[in-house]
């Protein structure tokens, strides 16, 4: 079954120093990704109550974009990622999250997105 793209872009007013952090590491995704994340190599292992995922790390450049692919998912050609950018008109910090989701699914995947952006603003007191 072929997987739909969800692009997303959420806006904050923060630095890239202060976010990627919490995008790109075990304790910064801890806080508001996941309930308990663990990293060996470049394996990211992710928990929610009893629901555990594993994603690669596939590609990072620093306090730009970082890059996973779940390593259950078996379309090579899917990924989620988190890309940082300063909007020119307000320089607020752009979060664009591209994700993939089953066909039908991404009204459902863009709800958890933003529940877990909620709470990622929340961390960060924006």
């Amino acid at each position: 079954m072929a997987k739909e793209r969800l692009d997303l872009e959420y806006h904050f007013n923060t630095s890239q120093k202060v976010l990627f952090p919490r995008l790109s590491t075990a304790a910064g995704l801890n806080e508001w990704f996941a309930d308990e994340v663990n990293v060996k190599d470049k394996i990211f292992t992710f928990r929610w109550d009893k629901e555990e995922r594993s994603a690669e790390l596939i590609a990072i450049k620093e306090l730009r974009n970082i890059k996973f692919h779940w390593i259950d998912d078996d379309d090579d050609e899917t990924f989620f990622e988190f890309k940082l950018s300063t909007t020119e008109l307000t320089d607020d910090l752009a979060l664009e999250i591209t994700d993939f989701a089953d066909e039908g699914e991404t009204t459902e995947l863009k709800e958890i997105w933003d529940a877990q952006i909620t709470d990622l603003k929340r961390v960060l007191g924006a």
